[in-house]
């Protein structure tokens, strides 16, 4: 008998991005993207898309060069945590309990075999809104915000790898989810190059991609959301009208089907704007899709080239390490 997947994590929660340029950076996520502010703390702005339920879903954080500082999953129980922290201490990849964090209870915070830093919880603020951001539909955390591209929610995240392998076991054996696409060498040796995670029935929230540079522990790109294509391509108008570096897109990946816009913010991280249409994964028993290398030489959906950079840039490069 298979053994049975882990569903104990409930989404991606939020992620901390290092940034050269806090201020900058800062008036991106606000003027240009269209994200609010809700908590300035201990050298952090803190900052949450208008749909965004929790206290935050992105961190700032000042700092010498660009990078991730951290991400979070949220649990789905005070019990699905302690599954999981038991496994991860287990692995040995463990680094402890964390105590008074700004939007949500204690966590356990841990390293992946790559050396990001990672943190899970259940106990979360959630977001209150007042007079000036109420939507007039309940069912929507704040008032759409009418402001740049209006970012809906965060959706997922992306790290480079220098062992796709070790980390795609390390996730499913001890954080869990589903692996939902995987890039591999070819279809005998099965070697993984890029995987995809799923932890609910979005097709995935974190993916992990081979660093072609070698190098551990950095920082692909993390993923907002709008509602529709059409506003997918605003987006480009709007960073093009704000000196914003577009990097590759409008255009659809072939792997997850994602409507994407990728650009860089002021202090160089890498951001996707994204449409990630209707596509969700209810199949209780589904199987994982592989693409071969040579099957993904033929680019994106639509043809489009998958531009080198995917593979080497990321943050922080090597000369700042």
């Amino acid at each position: 008998m298979e053994q049975e997947d882990i569903w104990d994590v409930a989404h991606l929660a939020h992620v901390e991005l290092l940034t050269p340029k806090l201020e900058e950076s800062t008036r991106f996520f606000t003027d240009i993207l269209g994200m609010s502010i809700t908590e300035i703390k201990d050298g952090s702005i803190y900052l949450r898309a208008y749909d965004d339920y929790e206290h935050h879903s992105l961190q700032l954080t000042a700092h010498r060069h660009a990078g991730m500082g951290h991400f979070a999953w949220r649990a789905r129980s005070e019990q699905a945590l302690q599954r999981r922290v038991n496994a991860i201490a287990a692995s040995g990849y463990g680094i402890g309990w964390k105590e008074n964090n700004t939007g949500h209870g204690r966590s356990y915070q841990y390293f992946s075999p790559d050396g990001h830093k990672m943190e899970i919880y259940f106990q979360s603020v959630k977001y209150k809104s007042g007079p000036c951001d109420t939507s007039a539909l309940k069912n929507t955390a704040s008032r759409f915000p009418g402001r740049g591209v209006n970012v809906r929610r965060i959706d997922h995240l992306n790290l480079f790898s220098n062992n796709v392998r070790a980390f795609r076991d390390f996730q499913l054996t001890n954080v869990g989810g589903v692996l939902t696409e995987t890039i591999v060498d070819n279809m005998d040796d099965l070697n993984p190059k890029a995987v995809w995670f799923m932890v609910n029935s979005k097709s995935y929230d974190l993916a992990v991609t081979e660093d072609h540079l070698g190098l551990g522990g950095r920082f692909h790109h993390v993923t907002y959301v709008c509602n529709s294509r059409e506003e997918v391509l605003i987006a480009a108008d709007i960073f093009l009208e704000n000196g914003i570096q577009i990097e590759t897109g409008p255009h659809k990946h072939s792997i997850q089907q994602t409507f994407f816009l990728y650009v860089y913010e002021p202090g160089g991280n890498r951001i996707e704007v994204a449409n990630a249409t209707a596509r969700l994964i209810v199949d209780p028993d589904y199987k994982t899709i592989f693409w071969t290398q040579e099957e993904r030489k033929k680019g994106q959906a639509w043809g489009l080239a998958t531009i080198p950079a995917f593979h080497t840039r990321g943050t922080p490069m090597p000369e700042d390490l």
